[in-house]
This record gives structure tokens, sequence and C-alpha cells, in this order.
């Protein structure tokens, strides 16, 4: 069953090419599709389009195939294979309990709205729990930032020895980093939270329809007022989600090449215990990071998705197009990547052992030079000229340091200034209003 088809049937091997993976990526937004069906439903009634008896009875099947969308259901929703996608299933699912009724739901949309709504609230629930699945994380990172505050280690610059850093200022510096991603995070679910539906196959209906009742009933912000542009924003949308998880990953990745490094023997400034790493087969010494390993690889391969989704966009003209169809298919999966990589790289961090007293070794006594200089500055010297008797110093091997550091401005080893970071991220999760979506869809099940 296809909601184009007319007498005339496709080609087996165009309908299999044209369809794809689409109906695995549409069971994923069934439960979607079953709300902006009861929203659309409701808003039919109020425009004579549907009797009170015929939206009752809409809603209420509806509201029965929603539940088969759990994972929890004894019988979960599937697409039959004679079924072209998941608004073809639910539309045939309402006809055959109802009849005529049910065939009636189509009125006033077209497939490209359902889909531009379905994947809107898909993304929109996605990043919600992209945005849970980094709140503990973060905190994970305060927590470890504040317990090893005084454990110094060194920093470096072109992967040179460069001045004294601490276990605290590496976990405070990705946790603010998370902090900058979660703003980005709420940019793409601004845009995200822009009602498409009502906009038909791109310009609109005849129909008096009212999309400010579906868009309160759905729990969106506001409008695509633009019918056009509700079109258009396909891709565009799904590029900025991209680009505000290939954020988040490229934290990630970072973060893990670090741990690669300092779990590395020629560094040897953490450990992790036996069963968070892996082994050789033919080398008894080996404790390989392969969880970081992975993390990078997976969190790189996210930072290539928004280049991807825009290529497939690239130079489309205004409208609809079946490339938009394949978007699902690079950006659905890399939601659990994400979360998966989060979760793991949490666990790891939760399980990490610093060493301590790095420093102490005479391998890093160049850490201390600027320290150094900066002590000549104090008694009145000019820096370039503190700079230039300490680089001598070096040259002629007489150089003294001390291991002391007392760095105290804000964001500094000894000022870290974490509360204030913790407040920043409070203040970005507050700003989506989750619980104004929540409360939209639980009125629209009740």
């Amino acid at each position: 069953m296809k909601l184009w088809q007319k007498n005339i049937a496709s080609l087996k091997e165009v309908e299999n090419f044209t369809v794809g993976r689409d109906r695995e990526f549409d069971v994923m937004m069934a439960k979607h599709d079953v709300l902006g069906n009861i929203a659309h439903a409701k808003m039919l009634a109020t425009i004579g389009l549907l009797t009170n008896d015929e939206v009752d009875d809409l809603v209420t099947e509806l509201k029965n195939i929603y539940k088969t969308t759990s994972p929890d259901s004894a019988t979960p929703f599937s697409i039959l294979d004679n079924i072209e996608d998941v608004h073809s299933q639910i539309e045939f699912l309402l006809t055959e309990k109802l009849g005529d009724t049910g065939k009636k739901i189509h009125s006033a949309r077209s497939r490209n709205d359902q889909v531009l709504v379905d994947v809107k609230l898909f993304m929109r629930d996605e990043l919600e729990q992209v945005v849970n699945t980094i709140v503990p994380f973060f905190e994970l990172l305060i927590k470890q930032s504040e317990k090893y505050k005084n454990d110094l280690l060194p920093g470096y610059t072109h992967l040179q020895l460069a001045m004294p850093s601490s276990f605290g200022l590496w976990f405070g510096a990705y946790a603010e980093g998370l902090v900058d991603d979660m703003n980005v995070l709420k940019a793409a679910y601004e845009i995200v939270n822009k009602n498409p539906l009502g906009s038909a196959a791109g310009y609109g209906s005849s129909f008096p329809i009212n999309r400010t009742l579906t868009t309160k009933l759905l729990g969106f912000a506001d409008l695509n007022y633009n019918v056009v542009y509700a079109q258009m924003g396909r891709g565009k949308a799904e590029r900025i989600v991209a680009m505000a998880l290939a954020n988040v990953a490229d934290t990630l990745a970072r973060l893990s090449m670090d741990a690669c490094l300092f779990l590395n023997q020629n560094f040897g400034f953490v450990s992790f215990p036996a069963e968070l790493t892996t082994g050789s087969s033919i080398m008894p010494h080996k404790k390989n990071p392969d969880v970081f390993e992975l993390i990078r690889s997976h969190c790189n391969r996210i930072k290539a998705l928004p280049n991807e989704i825009m290529m497939m966009t690239t130079n489309l003209p205004s409208g609809y197009h079946r490339d938009l169809q394949l978007l699902k298919e690079h950006l659905f999966e890399a939601f659990k990547t994400l979360k998966d990589c989060i979760e793991m790289a949490g666990l790891m961090l939760s399980n990490i052992e610093v060493k301590k007293d790095i420093l102490a070794d005479e391998k890093y006594k160049f850490l201390f030079s600027v320290e150094e200089v900066n002590k000549l500055v104090l008694q009145g010297i000019p820096f370039r000229d503190a700079y230039k008797k300490i680089g001598l110093d070096i040259e002629n091997n007489n150089y003294q340091y001390s291991t002391h550091v007392n760095h105290t401005h804000e964001g500094s080893i000894g000022n870290l200034c974490n509360d204030q970071i913790e407040k920043m991220m409070k203040a970005q999760i507050a700003s989506f209003n989750f619980e104004g979506v929540h409360m939209a869809v639980n009125d629209l099940l009740k």
C-alpha cells in the first residue's frame, strides 16, 4: 500500500531501491507519527473536516497504536512488507479498524509535512536524551576536577613540555567545554522545536487549517511559518543538529586522545583497572585503552556527519526531493553512538587512577622556567631581561627551580572556578524547557 499509488504499481526493483532502509528508520519514528496524527485529527475536528465522533474514534485508536510503539509492548509496532512506510502503516491500521473514518486522517496534509513533523519530534526527543546523558558526565568531570585539583601534571604546547598544569584543570577544561557544547545543542533544539505541520507538500493547503493549534498540541515553541521554508528546512535542521552532535563528539575525541597518551608508559600519568582495558595475544604486559580508541574513532566519524549532510543537500532547489530520505540513515544512528560514547567515557573516568607527584621527576624541571622568570619580574627586573637570564641559565646548566606553584587568578591551578562552570551549565539546561514539552505530549495522550 502506498499513499500515492493509483492503479499502476512500481517495478519491484524500483520499489526496493527507493524504499531502501526507510522502514527500519520509520519504526524509530512511529510514536512521533502517532502524536502528529492525534494533533492533526484534533485540529481537523475544529474546522469541520471530522465530526466529534470521528475524532474520538481516531484518537482512541491512535492511542492504542501508540502503546505498541513502546519498547516494552507485547505486540511491538512494525511495518508490513507490502506497506511502504510508517505513515501508510498507521493509516492502514486506522482504516482497517475504522473504515472510511481512517481514510479521512490524511486530509489537508502531505507525506512531506508528516515526515517533517516526525523527524523534528524524533530529533527533539533525541536531543533531550543527549542532554540528559551529558549531565551526569559533566558532573563527574567536575567531581574529578575537585578531587584531583592538587595533583600536578605537565602541560604541553606542540606536544613539547610547556608549563605546569593539574588534573583539576584537565578535568575542568572538558567540563567547561561541555557547557559550550550544550549551548550549541540548545540552538539546534530551538530550530528543531518549530512546527512544520500544515505546510503539506510545501505550498500549504486550501483548507482553513489551524497551524497554531497543532503547534500548541505538539508542544512546539513556535511555527515554521512560511510553508516553502518549512519544506526547505528539511536537511537544514538535520545538518544543524549534526553539527551540535559533532561538537560534543569533538570534545570526547580530544579527551580520549589525552587519555590514550596519559596511559602510555612514556607518560604514565594515569592507570585504569585491568577489567577496563584489553590485553595482547602475544605481549603479556599490555593494558590497551581500547575503549578510548573506539570512542575517538566513533566520535571522529560523527564529526564528519555535518559535511556528509551538507554534501547530500548541495545544490538542491526549493521543494521536496527524495535525496532527503537518506538523511535518516546518516543521522539517526549517530544519536545512539554518541550517547554510548558519553556513557563509556564516564565509566572509564569514574575509575581512573591518577599518579601522584608526577612533576617531582627532574625531567620535568623546565616546566617551571616561566615560574622562575616571573619571580625575577616580581623583584623588579623587566620581563624581557628576566626571560633572557633564565634562558641563558638553562643553556649554561645553571638553571635552578622550585616545584612550588601558586596560581590564584580565575580559572588557574589554584582557582578552578568550578562553581561558576556548574552555574553556567545549570542555566543552559534550564533553558531547554523540557517540562513544557512533556506536559503538552502528556495532555495529547490523555
